[in-house]
């Protein structure tokens, strides 16, 4: 071995007895250091702010509102009905879930695709608890500035009454999100009373302090954590990106060299560039990143710094737009900025768009062309066949219609599909509103048809009609097929 080849070997793979031998530590675990977000008031902030109070007046306020002398938004699981308002759904309804799931990806989507992470800095629920948390923080502990000296001091009356108000405040707000929550489950106006003298059930209270206890952690502790290492958008959102998405960017060309510098001063003759260096974009960001490195994973698209940093060139005099929304390709190609927006009309944006479209259309078709009742059939296998009067051979069936409409209806039975076949039993009859019923029906086939059918399963429809009646005169009816057994 050479000495080069053996000195190379040694520093690989030091001897731990030797005098040269360097031990180093490496932590797996880094303690996260707290950020202390500034407020920031601006353009985009009142955006912001906009969406946490649309969100939240449509949250709490949804469960709150009547329709047809009962709550207008309610999933009764025990009853398995599910009320939005006029529409009533049952689980054989799961399809529409499965609609409305794919439309929000898509949205999502489209949305990254065109413009980033909107739905993050805007409308997601971490990021508006985040907001409202944020801001109970600041009205008993002050802005950045105040909170840090308070947590840098020693516990005194002032500090305990500041913290104990924060998370007083932050625990009403948390149970409060956890009762509404559970209101859209369990009638809301039954819910609070239940509450307020401890009589809920043992699901209830799971729910209430679980959503509670969540979204106290959530937006008052764990907030940038949520966003940097649980959610998995941050980590797939650069696949859905390309050069022409708007993205927050810093404009290095004309913001760099950086410096300090009065406003009296010539920044060019001095060969510095229009960002002074002040550290507010840093201050405001709820992640805690420095935009001016570059679009980051952990960015949530709050343009928090655009406001700021736009407050700052006002006082400085220089134009806005230091750090702005733009796309890559703007930022490369200096795109003014219609030629950036018209770049939103690129294959993969129109692609989303169609499927958005499409979808959103046939959900709606779907709604609108729903049957207001559905029935589902299921023959009695504790007594497939049997002989009975005369010879003929009898088939017993149970019918569960379910009424989807708030008005009670009266339906009608018939049969076909072997000849001679008819109904023993109820033919007519009425279920009340949004309720499902079970009807036992005899289907009987005369001998010689069952004789010419043969031994074995026939095919048979059971047709059911929604008879017409004062409130509502069409006549609806649906078909569901079964099977007829014809014993050897």
């Amino acid at each position: 071995m050479t000495e080069t080849a053996a000195r190379a070997q040694s520093a690989a793979h030091p001897n731990p007895d030797s005098d040269d031998a360097v031990v180093a530590v490496v932590s797996l675990y880094a303690k996260q250091k707290k950020i202390y977000a500034r407020a920031v008031s601006g353009w985009f902030a009142g955006w912001r702010w906009a969406l946490v109070w649309g969100t939240q007046l449509l949250f709490y306020g949804l469960p709150w509102l009547e329709w047809n002398a009962r709550q207008g938004v309610l999933f009764d699981l025990g009853a398995r009905r599910f009320y939005i308002f006029g529409l009533v759904l049952y689980p054989q309804d799961f399809i529409y879930l499965t609609a409305i799931l794919i439309i929000s990806a898509y949205a999502l989507f489209l949305f990254t695709a065109v413009a980033g992470r909107l739905w993050c800095g805007y409308a997601c629920p971490q990021t508006v608890y985040t907001e409202i948390f944020m801001w109970i923080e600041r009205k008993f502990e002050g802005d950045r500035m105040a909170r840090m000296k308070l947590d840098g001091g020693p516990w005194t009356l002032n500090r305990l009454w500041r913290k104990t108000g924060t998370q007083a405040a932050w625990i009403a707000f948390g149970l409060w999100t956890g009762i509404t929550f559970v209101g859209y489950f369990t009638p809301i106006r039954e819910l609070v009373p239940a509450a307020a003298s401890l009589a809920l059930g043992p699901w209830e209270w799971f729910w209430v302090l679980f959503y509670g206890f969540a979204t106290y952690g959530n937006a008052g502790y764990m907030r940038e954590q949520v966003c940097k290492y649980m959610c998995p958008y941050a980590r797939f959102q650069s696949a859905m990106f390309d050069k022409d998405t708007l993205i927050i960017s810093y404009d290095a060309e004309r913001g760099d060299p950086r410096g300090t510098r009065s406003r009296k001063i010539d920044a060019r003759a001095q060969g510095l560039g229009d960002c002074i260096d002040c550290g507010l974009c840093v201050d405001v960001c709820p992640t805690g990143i420095d935009i001016r490195n570059g679009l980051q994973y952990e960015c949530i698209g709050c343009a928090a710094c655009i406001d700021v940093c736009n407050g700052v060139m006002d006082k400085m005099k220089y134009p806005r737009g230091l750090i702005r929304y733009a796309t890559l390709n703007g930022m490369t190609k200096h795109l003014t900025r219609g030629e950036m927006l018209r770049g939103i009309f690129r294959p993969r944006v129109l692609v989303y768009s169609a499927i958005l479209v499409l979808v959103v259309g046939a959900l709606i078709a779907s709604l609108a062309l729903r049957s207001p009742f559905r029935v589902d059939v299921v023959r009695d296998r504790a007594t497939l066949a049997r002989l009975v009067d005369d010879g003929q051979i009898e088939n017993v069936y149970r019918l569960q219609v379910m009424n989807a409409t708030e008005l009670p209806q009266r339906y009608a039975l018939q049969v076909s599909g072997l000849p001679g076949i008819g109904l023993q039993g109820q033919e007519a009859f009425e279920v009340a509103p949004a309720e499902a019923r079970w009807v036992t029906v005899s289907v009987r086939v005369p001998p010689e048809a069952a004789a010419a059918a043969g031994a074995g399963a026939h095919p048979i429809q059971f047709g059911i009609e929604r008879l017409p009646s004062a409130d509502d005169a069409r006549s609806v009816r649906e078909v569901e097929k079964s099977t007829f057994v014809v014993p050897r």
